[in-house]
């Protein structure tokens, strides 16, 4: 199994930290004399982007802003080496919003920059951790803090909504304990886990194009926290939350073995219909590093990357940097160190080609695609313009090409604003009567970038169309509100050419907040699922144009759904995943709604066979009076249509010699 551990304040780098196991704070107490690091062998030659790319994989690394700005060394690997980049520390809360309201994005905006400079993806990381969060949002009420949450996200994902090269975010990020239940941060004991569901809705209102990410560590292997998150995106997926993918993030040490059933555990996350991705990747050696650990980390490191090949849905793997100079593990895991594929002299080491070799080796194309033709324009009208370009050639092929704008006539950066697989290329959303320069890269699947092509300047017209918005709708109103959903009906808004639909605004509370998007209509009524119970929330609802005019927001209506609760019946079935000499984990314990309406809650009652003790649970609120055992939903699983079903599970302890386990399992609802 992998090491359990937990954040803690981060040191002067700011990277992530971790506490350390009481076991290996023994072994670590045992070195009295100096650690000293250890020569490794030499590696083979890249660059890794190239093979992992041949694979239809990205190869990532966490950047750290002072020397990606300061070492060319560090610069040289980092660009050329990696196809995704995730910012080690600058797009965290304290990196953005460290005094409320107040948001930084110069250290974001270097990444962002660097990567679109250097054909790579920029992962977002992290919106909602219990780390790395200023101690003004901790102390919030649910109210305020439910309303910084949202404001945080809209602001931060959308300060980058409309850059191509940030395709992705870890939204929420360690929400889980070592035993699969909820981490008892202060966003959970607070809000509740309905703050899960909130942050992917508030994320994709403020981008629909992100991928949006859970993330978490110790999940690799199949066990009680892995079973726990799968569950949990299992709900959100079946509550139409929009979870796009899964974060596993592998941090990894030699002396606790690899953990089990990764590949079997990244699949079935697949299936659930979410892509997965190795987020935060390193294996730490004990030093001073024998050649058996330096064996068995480059087993390691080749094990992760083929687990992810063999799961169509693995997009990716990222390394928790690069280079040894700059690793978390050292602060935190004295006498432990190593882990990373660079040693502190900027030399691939061994591990460099077990990534190298499981990836296939470096791709023979190290030839660049030709410089495509001169883009010319076409369709410019006040808001968008249509390029066109001569294709590129390539000894292997062309996979797509970049468009770089910058703005004027002259001077200025150009930036990547979109791509394509065809030769054409339509850039919409630009201002009337403004001058914008064009040019145009094409890549291929090696990673290879052409020369940029010439540039074309391009004005826009002045913008003489419909610029009329609708009128603001009225008599907003709702009606069926649930514990879990509320309908919501309006008078329809007039428009001189005519409306197209209405956006419906959400905020959270009755008072404060920030109204963000949370769906749209082309009638005068929306349905809004996934609330939680007992709670209030206020909405507005503005009109559209077919020009993109948009009306003024309607006065807010307050909505406070209903305590959880309802009809219909349950049955409770447990199925015995794992037995041992003492022990036993039940997993799942599978709740189905019997009945012919929704359920919103549920109890599972059990008794334990003598002398048998509960030792862990997950999914589910226990209580244990002598050998009866209580489990109860907990927000996010007790709403259960006629006909569906989710589980729970739970671990416990038995006399050795003894193989009974519980069985009449009841399920009752309110």
């Amino acid at each position: 199994m992998t090491d359990l551990h937990a954040q803690v304040p981060s040191g002067p780098r700011r990277s992530r930290r971790f506490t350390t196991p009481i076991a290996v704070l023994a072994t670590i107490a045992a070195f009295a004399t100096p650690i000293l690091l250890t020569a490794e062998p030499a590696a083979a030659a890249g660059p890794l982007r190239a093979a992992a790319a041949a694979k239809s994989r990205f190869i990532g690394y966490a950047a750290a802003n002072s020397p990606l700005a300061n070492e060319a060394a560090y610069r040289s690997i980092a660009t050329t080496e990696f196809s995704q980049v995730t910012a080690e520390n600058a797009m965290k809360w304290d990196g953005t919003e460290n005094v409320d309201n107040a948001f930084t994005y110069a250290n974001g905006d270097a990444i962002v920059a660097s990567a679109a400079a250097n054909n790579q993806v920029v992962h977002g990381h992290t919106l909602v951790w219990h780390s790395q969060t200023p101690g003004w949002v901790q102390g919030l009420s649910a109210t305020a803090m439910r309303a910084a949450m949202q404001d945080h996200i809209s602001n931060v994902v959308g300060h980058w909504a409309n850059n191509p090269v940030v395709q992705s975010w870890d939204v929420v990020n360690e929400v889980f304990d070592e035993n699969g239940g909820m981490r008892t941060s202060f966003w959970y004991n607070t809000l509740g886990q309905s703050f899960v569901a909130d942050a992917f809705r508030y994320a994709r209102a403020a981008d629909p194009d992100a991928k949006l990410c859970i993330n978490d560590y110790n999940v690799e292997g199949i066990n009680a926290k892995s079973t726990a998150m799968y569950n949990l995106v299992s709900s959100l997926k079946s509550q139409g939350v929009p979870i796009d993918c899964v974060g596993f993030q592998t941090h990894l040490a030699v002396q606790y073995g690899f953990p089990s059933q990764m590949q079997q555990n990244l699949q079935r996350f697949a299936d659930l219909g979410v892509t997965v991705r190795i987020t935060e990747l390193d294996v730490r050696i004990e030093l001073p590093a024998d050649s058996n650990e330096i064996a068995a980390q480059n087993t390691y490191y080749g094990n992760v990357v083929k687990a992810c090949l063999a799961v169509t849905a693995c997009t990716g793997v990222t390394i928790w940097g690069f280079t040894d100079k700059y690793s978390w593990i050292p602060d935190t895991f004295p006498g432990q160190g190593q882990g990373l594929i660079y040693d502190t002299n900027y030399s691939p080491k061994s591990a460099y080609t077990a990534v190298l070799d499981a990836f296939g080796g470096a791709p023979a194309d190290t030839t660049p695609p030709s410089t495509p033709g001169t883009p010319t324009a076409s369709g410019v009208t006040s808001s968008s313009a249509t390029l066109s370009w001569s294709a590129s050639t390539d000894n292997v092929g062309v996979t797509g090409y970049d468009i770089l704008r910058a703005p004027g006539t002259s001077g200025g950066t150009f930036a990547v604003v979109g791509s394509s697989t065809t030769t054409s290329f339509t850039n919409t959303g630009l201002s009337p009567s403004t001058s914008y320069r064009y040019q145009v890269r094409a890549k291929d699947a090696a990673g290879n970038l052409s020369a940029t092509s010439s540039a074309v300047t391009v004005t826009t017209s002045a913008g003489t169309g419909d610029t009329t918005p609708p009128s603001t709708p009225s008599g907003l109103a709702a009606s069926g509100t649930t514990s879990s959903s509320t309908t919501l009906t309006w008078t329809a808004s007039t428009d001189n050419v005519g409306v197209t639909g209405y956006d419906i605004l959400r905020a959270p509370g009755t008072s404060g907040g920030t109204f963000a998007v949370v769906g749209s209509s082309t009638t005068t009524s929306f349905t809004n699922t996934g609330l939680s119970a007992s709670t209030s929330y206020r909405y507005q609802v503005q009109a559209k144009d077919a020009a993109g005019n948009v009306s003024t927001a309607s006065s807010a209506v307050t909505v406070t759904t209903t305590s959880g609760g309802g009809g219909g019946g349950c049955s409770a079935t447990g199925t015995v995943q794992s037995t041992w000499n003492n022990g036993y984990v039940i997993q799942p314990l599978t709740v189905t709604n019997t009945g012919t309406s929704t359920i919103t809650s549920w109890t599972v009652t059990f008794t334990l066979p003598a002398g048998h003790t509960l030792t862990g649970s997950w999914n589910a609120t226990f209580t244990v009076s002598g050998q009866i055992v209580t489990a109860k939903s907990i927000s996010w699983n007790g709403t259960l249509a006629p006909g569906a079903s989710t589980s729970f599970g739970f671990q416990a302890s038995r006399p050795s010699g003894d193989t009974s386990v519980p069985s009449g399992y009841t399920c009752t609802t309110p």
